[in-house]
């Protein structure tokens, strides 16, 4: 079934209600144990697991970043709040460093460059990302990433 497409001019079709739809699947059990999205987390430089649940407005993924490792310098359309859940390491966001550990949150603004460091060479880094990347795919595809080759 495809949603219908409203205009300008269809302002007055705005509903009064809201009819409540409850997905068949409501949770998604042992993130981490299904492995990360390999062809994502090899290109990225580090472990990536997506949460697959029916958010049409955020998406939520697991972060890890390996012993002293880092991500890709990157951008994007959308923005990103990560929550450290393990580790002591720091994001570069344009000129500015953010230095974070387990229990902070960092937030990551629209179309600015960034990466993320690991500062323990012996232990892993983790965190959760929320990203308000599928609402800008459903109105359009203006959910954009850029890595410079």
């Amino acid at each position: 079934m495809t949603a219908p497409s409203y205009h300008s001019a269809d302002f007055d079709k705005t509903p009064l209600n809201v009819e409540v739809r409850i997905p068949d699947r409501l949770i998604h059990k042992r993130v981490e144990q299904a492995g990360p999205q390999d062809a994502y987390s090899t290109a990225r430089k580090h472990p990536v697991f997506f949460i697959d649940l029916p958010s049409h407005a955020i998406s939520v993924t697991i972060g890890g970043l390996n012993p002293g490792g880092q991500s890709n310098r990157h951008r994007h359309t959308y923005e990103t709040i990560l929550y450290v859940l393990e580790g002591k390491g720091y994001t570069q966001v344009e000129d500015r460093k953010v230095e974070w550990e387990a229990g902070d949150a960092v937030y990551i603004p629209v179309w600015a460059w960034h990466h993320h460091v690991n500062l323990d060479s012996e232990r892993p880094a983790k965190y959760i990302a929320c990203e308000n990347a599928p609402m800008l795919q459903n109105m359009g595809g203006l959910a954009l990433r850029e890595e410079p080759r």
